[in-house]
Order: C-alpha cells, then structure tokens, then sequence
C-alpha cells in the first residue's frame, strides 16, 4: 500500500454517515457499485479528508474540522475552484466532481468529492526501495521546486482566476491577518511572541515582486508522486489557502517547511518531510534556482522567510487551541503548543541574524 493510500479507521467525533454519503453521491456520481467503505487518511492536520471506496471507485471527500474554525480558512469552495480552474494548464491536480455549500449540506458543512489519485505521499524519509543514490534525492528535491515555480508562472488571469482574489496588498493583508489569528488562538501555555509579530509588521516590504497563483501550503508530503517514476509529480493537495499574490510569500511559506541538515535539532524533529537527506537542495540553492527562473529579485527573502516560520507557528496554534479546548480529541496535536514555541524561537533568531 502506498503512503496515499495509508488510511485509518475514523476518528471519534470525525465520523460520517455511511449511508447517508452513499445516497448524496450514487445521485451525482454515476455507475458507483455496492456501498462505501469509509476511514480517514491518518495525514493531515487541518482539513478533514476520507476515503470513500466503493467496488469499482475510490473516491476523496474533503471538509472543515469540527469545532471553531477560523472563518477566512478551511474554505472547500476556494480549493475546488482553483483546482478546476488549473486542471487543464497544470495538470497536477486531482478531476473534482462536485462541491456543497455550508447552507443546506446534508453534512452539516461544506465539503467537495474528488477523484482519489494513486501514488506515493511521502513523508519523513524517502522509501528505502527506490534505492536513491544522493543524485536521485537531489532531483526529487528539484523536481519538486519546478512545480511550485511552474505554478507561478501560470497566468491566472488567462485561466479565468482573475476574480479569484485581490493580490494587490496581499503582503500586508496576510502579515496583519495571521498576526490576528495568533493572537486570538493563544493558550496561556505558549509565548505570545509579541516582538516577532511587530517585526513583521514594521519590516514589510516596501514594493511586491509580482503576482501569481500562490498554493499557500506547498510541501512534499503534499503532492503525489508517481509509483514508476517519483519525479515526476501526479498531483498537488490541499488547496484550501489558495490565493493571488506576491510569489516570495509562498516561496517562504514553503522554505519554512525546507528543514535542512544544519537546522536546529527541534526543527529537525519537527519536520514531516525527508528535505534534509543527503543529496536534497539547500534554501539557499533554492533561492538561487527559484531566482533565475522567474527573474524575480530575492534580496530581501529573509523577511519572507522569517514570514514563513511564523505562519507555520499560528497554523499550528490554531489546531492546539481547538485541542486545548477540548474542540477535537485527536491527541496528535497535544504537542502542538511546544512546537509553536520552537517555531517562534526561531523565527527570533532569524530576525537577529538572517540565513539560510
């Protein structure tokens, strides 16, 4: 079984109606066969996503987390729109079949189905079968980058996703955006990282690079790779965060997620995906790589980097504050506010003395 394919029995309080799910598809999806089979995919912290089997279909459905979710996140809308819009310039997203809103769902909350897509996810390291040699792993990392810059470079506004947002100002809009969503996420349990949050919002740029199609969660254990050929990349998840803006944003979101061998050792145990095996591309091969490709100026990157780690700070905190509260029994995320301390040291560090 692939790591896509690695699923769990659902979750307590996470679970769905299994005849109830068979009726709301059999009436969209035709030629489905006997009844579903229903368990979660054990990745994945923010979303909800299972696995809808049938005899002759596998299926993906995808919703929000139970509890208090920040209203601008976790949006079903927002990733089925972008993925229908890409599909037929950047191939490297799963066929959508339909999506219902909050208002009036059987469900009780929005929720999309699309096509399950086999491969290999992967996760913290690379599956010793494949037999990289250090050449291998260094074209996985690089493969993987060409996507995140093919991305960019797509015209959105060709594709129709010229109303998908306001990517004017979405530097500010973001900084501001996930400072507020920190601080009404904080447990008393965890620093408030005050002087982090202020540095964001008294360094800003002063000019944005450009705008592109922004995935806003791009990492490797977010595509799906080929079985035959894992450099090439079948599919990208988790759309929800979507957006138009400033490329470096995503750049640094990403590069946040890039733990490299010199990192700190609590990053390090941190990291979900295998980016720092020997042979994989440094943050600041990337930069340089990233910059060529797109001609976009990457003097200032620290900044968004620094951006990078402190998102990923509140994504986190967010989760443990609906854990904290008792929001979701998933004790996966009891660990959560002790990370978000580590992330937010960092960040600190990074900000009193820049590197890559």
């Amino acid at each position: 079984m692939s790591e896509l394919n690695k699923t769990v029995a659902v979750r307590e309080g996470e679970e769905l109606d299994a005849g109830l799910i068979d009726g709301i598809l059999k009436e969209r999806i035709e030629g489905l066969e006997g009844t579903p089979e229903i368990r979660q995919f054990a990745s994945g912290q923010s979303n909800l996503t299972y696995s809808i089997a049938y005899a002759n279909r596998s299926l993906v459905l995808r919703r929000p987390p139970f509890g208090t979710v920040p209203k601008s996140g976790h949006s079903m809308i927002r990733e089925y729109s972008v993925m229908n819009a890409l599909k037929p310039v950047y191939g490297a997203v799963p066929n959508t079949h339909f999506h219902v809103p909050a208002e009036g769902s059987p469900l009780g909350a929005e929720f999309y189905v699309m096509d399950l897509v086999a491969g290999r996810k992967l996760e913290r390291k690379i599956p010793a079968e494949w037999n990289f040699t250090t050449e291998d792993t260094r074209k996985l990392g690089l493969s993987f980058f060409d996507k995140l810059i093919e991305l960019h470079k797509v015209d959105f506004k060709a594709i129709g996703l010229g109303d998908f947002g306001r990517p004017e100002g979405y530097v500010e809009r973001q900084v501001l955006g996930w400072n507020k969503r920190y601080e009404k996420a904080m447990t008393d349990d965890v620093q408030d990282f005050a002087d982090v949050r202020k540095w964001l919002e008294e360094n800003m740029p002063k000019a944005e690079v450009g705008h592109s199609i922004l995935h806003g969660d791009y990492r490797l254990d977010n595509v799906i790779l080929c079985e035959e050929n894992p450099f090439e990349i079948k599919a990208v998840l988790d759309w929800e965060i979507s957006a138009l803006g400033d490329p470096l944003m995503d750049l640094g979101n990403t590069l946040a997620y890039w733990t490299q061998a010199d990192d700190p050792e609590g990053m390090k145990a941190m990291s979900m995906q295998p980016s720092f095996a020997e042979g994989m591309p440094t943050r600041a091969e990337i930069c340089e790589i990233y910059a060529r490709e797109t001609g976009y100026d990457l003097s200032n990157f620290n900044y968004y980097y620094v951006y990078g780690v402190f998102r990923l700070a509140v994504i986190l905190q967010q989760i443990y504050y609906r854990y904290f509260h008792g929001q979701t029994k998933n004790k996966n995320f009891a660990g959560f506010g002790v990370q978000v301390d580590i992330l937010g040291n960092y960040a600190r560090q990074l900000i009193e003395k820049p590197g890559m």
